[in-house]
């Protein structure tokens, strides 16, 4: 594999960054992820923080070198990540789950898979075109009805990791890139600032490690002082001869067989994966709600 990556995270206007991001690869599979923690919800991001790790560390135990089906891992990844955080709601004893969205992509064999769950989003652009985006689990981005927008805020999530139901998500590809392929993920600070449109145009405006930090600084400005954090991956595929000797190049070419590289921080022999089964996933469940059934209670 050889690629152009760049990626950033700024706090924006908030009091604190909740968003977080990374990527890691072998010899021939490379995984790259953004969660942006929900605010509303207590350690926002903290659930961030979880999700990354345990999809990295599970990435880490399946790519030898390859992952051998990707849209499984992904699935069973993203799935292993809510368990993690609902988990850690247990050990800490919180009366409501830390929360956060995840979009996930892996690139392997010259094609890319990725998954996404909530409102941080993957863009993929080809000569100066947006071939495809995900599209956001919100009310808005799915289309809801006239009398569900009377009542409810359209741009709210529906789903997310941590939350006391089962997560829902998207799974696509595989999809084949060709050199000069652009794919972009990003939380909803980047993407609700700038639209699509512009998003293309400067995203493919010079090479990635160029304009994907132009793009968040766009992204900062149209904002203003009030802004969302702002967190993004660029990669672009395969780079032309040119820019292989330009920063943030990563050629696998010469990296030998069992060698792991990440910029996700994480011990990975805590990352338990498959010690919190269905029931007891079940049982967290019903006292998380039950916590926040009494809070309610108390409150009124």
């Amino acid at each position: 594999m050889k690629f152009s990556i760049f990626q950033v995270s700024r706090k924006g206007g908030r009091d604190k960054n909740e968003d977080r991001m990374g990527y890691c690869y072998t010899k021939a599979s490379g995984l790259f992820l953004v969660a942006d923690g929900m605010g509303g919800h207590p350690h926002g991001e903290v659930a961030a923080q979880l999700a990354l790790h345990t999809v990295a560390a599970q990435f880490q135990r399946e790519a030898n070198p390859e992952v051998a089906d990707v849209p499984s891992f992904l699935e069973r990844a993203l799935l292993a990540a809510h368990r993690r955080i609902l988990r850690f709601s247990m050990e800490q004893g919180l009366s409501d789950s830390p929360r956060t969205t995840l979009v996930a992509c892996m690139v392997q064999g010259g094609k890319a898979y990725w998954i996404h769950c909530g409102d941080s989003r993957l863009y993929w652009v080809r000569d100066g075109v947006m071939l495809t985006r995900t599209k956001d689990h919100s009310y808005a981005e799915q289309g809801a009805d006239k009398v569900l927008a009377q009542t409810v805020n359209r741009n709210v999530l529906y789903t997310c990791l941590g939350s006391p139901v089962k997560p829902l998500y998207d799974v696509t590809g595989p999809v084949h890139l060709l050199g000069g392929d652009r794919l972009m993920l990003c939380s909803d600070g980047l993407w609700s600032a700038v639209a699509d449109a512009d998003i293309v145009r400067e995203l493919c405006a010079k090479p990635v490690t160029d304009s994907a930090p132009d793009l968040v600084e766009l992204a900062l400005s149209n904002a203003g002082g009030k802004g969302d954090n702002v967190t993004m991956i660029a990669l672009e595929w395969e780079v032309e001869e040119q820019f292989q000797t330009t920063r943030g190049t990563i050629s696998t070419e010469s990296i030998e067989e069992g060698v792991f590289a990440s910029t996700v921080q994480a011990s990975w022999n805590d990352i338990e994966i498959d010690d919190f089964d269905d029931e007891a996933i079940e049982r967290s469940i019903a006292e998380i709600n039950e916590a926040i059934r009494r809070s309610a209670e108390r409150k009124n």
